[in-house]
């Protein structure tokens, strides 16, 4: 017992519960794997290789897909340099493959090879060409080789995950940061919402909707973002001029937000935006890894690099200590509170931005719950309710609880209202958790 104290224990304590929860859905969803694309093709090379004394004359088929193009073109590519005649490349299905069939017999020639994705090689056209014509008896039909591997695994799958969660990601730093001065913002989703749709709807009305240049989208993105930094600003001074409670002043702004972004489109979706639109929350121009992800990335170190290098972060954490006593020390807390409830609201500004982007239109609806999502996160990722204590990359991690969660509970056929009871009992576990660690893992009686 011990050791699992001292894990949680620990500022990043919860990296191990992912680590434990990858292991889980990755032994779960184990199941055999056709290979794609130029790796089909490359394994297929190998098997023909190690199978055929000399080339001969070959049929290559593939699907017409992405994965079946690039599977048929390179594995062309690597059966002519081996001195393979290509007779034909089939791409399609049944029919295509029928007529592919057909066109290859030649007077006084034999087809030696029938090379194909594995979906290709029960298909009846296929056995019914091979049983009739007894002039290819030794004809063969060679397929890449399946192999295991987890589907929660697959590359895909995993920048599927970050992708999705880029967003909540992204708007749990700010939720730290105001989580930390021991305050809490019900606002960010509905923030969410009126970036997304001023965004597009300064785009449509004053940058020429799907005709708008470059400089009028970032210009579009960066006045909403500006409009939702002043809404946490509006937020921040009700509670550090008047003392508002942070729970009643971000409802209220939860409530003028939603209210303000259903005026502002009429309750519709904004659309008319230009295809270039896209770059931010579907581009994916580094590495096939995601710019929304990429941007993720960068903030978590600026916010890492603010919370743990600079004056700025000590002062937040000591407003969240004891306020009082971070006064009488100089701490201005009043202009402390104004920035992480500004800031707060500036990242839920480019969260709605990105999200935008993502669906290449504004709605009034987007960001709904999101703000119960990025408080999970934050508190999953070990910041305490009480204020004082948490990490950002902390919360990156319980971020990425929750994602791999929804992930692997979707890839197992979990339904949607039983996943969020598991994510209610995940969120208490970790309210258990930061209550125990402060009474020194001793129940109350």
């Amino acid at each position: 017992m011990k050791w699992i104290k001292k894990i949680f224990s620990s500022d990043y304590g919860m990296l191990g519960v992912l680590v434990i929860l990858c292991v889980f859905f990755s032994w779960i969803t184990l199941e055999e794997q056709q290979p794609e694309g130029e790796e089909a093709a490359e394994k297929l090379d190998q098997l023909i290789k190690g199978t055929f004394d000399q080339p001969g004359r070959v049929l290559i088929a593939g699907r017409k897909t992405d994965s079946g193009e690039a599977f048929t073109f390179h594995l062309n590519e690597l059966l002519l340099g081996a001195g393979w005649e290509v007779i034909g490349v089939v791409q399609g299905g049944p029919p295509e493959l029928g007529r592919g069939l057909r066109s290859s017999l030649e007077p006084n020639k034999s087809l030696d090879l029938v090379a194909c994705e594995q979906s290709f090689v029960k298909l009846a056209v296929l056995q019914n060409f091979l049983n009739a014509q007894s002039q290819i008896s030794k004809l063969k039909v060679m397929s890449p080789q399946p192999f295991h591997w987890p589907n929660f695994l697959k590359t895909s799958n995993l920048l599927n995950v970050a992708n999705q969660i880029a967003v909540i990601a992204i708007l749990a730093i700010g939720m730290t940061l105001v989580i930390i001065t021991a305050g809490i913002d019900l606002s960010v989703g509905s923030l969410i919402a009126i970036s997304a749709v001023l965004a597009t709807w300064i785009i449509r009305e004053w940058f020429g909707g799907d005709e708008a240049t470059v400089a009028g989208m970032v210009t579009a993105c960066g006045l909403a973002i500006l409009a939702c930094s002043a809404l946490g600003l509006f937020s921040g001074s009700m509670i550090a001029f008047f003392g508002v409670p942070p729970f009643v002043a971000t409802l209220g702004m939860m409530m003028i937000g939603s209210g303000l972004a259903y005026m502002l489109s009429g309750g519709l979706s904004v659309y008319q935006l230009p295809d270039s639109f896209e770059s931010l929350g579907r581009g994916d121009d580094i590495a096939g890894i995601p710019n929304a992800v990429i941007l993720m990335i960068f903030l978590y170190f600026l916010a890492h690099i603010i919370m743990g290098r600079t004056t700025v972060g000590r002062y937040i954490y000591a407003v969240g200590g004891n306020p009082e006593a971070a006064r009488l020390s100089g701490v201005p807390v009043k202009k402390i509170l104004l920035w992480v409830y500004s800031g707060c609201g500036a990242l839920a500004g480019l969260g709605g931005v990105i999200m935008a982007s993502q669906f290449k239109s504004g709605d009034p609806k987007y960001g709904l719950m999101y703000e119960l999502y990025v408080i999970a996160a934050v508190v999953v990722g070990g910041t305490s309710l009480s204020g004082g204590r948490g990490k950002v990359f902390g919360t990156l991690i319980g971020a990425f609880i929750i994602a791999v969660i929804q992930n692997g509970m979707n890839l197992t056929g979990v339904q949607s209202y039983t996943q969020k009871v598991v994510l209610g009992l995940v969120l208490l576990l970790a309210v258990l958790v930061d209550m125990l660690k402060k009474r020194g893992w001793k129940l109350s009686l």
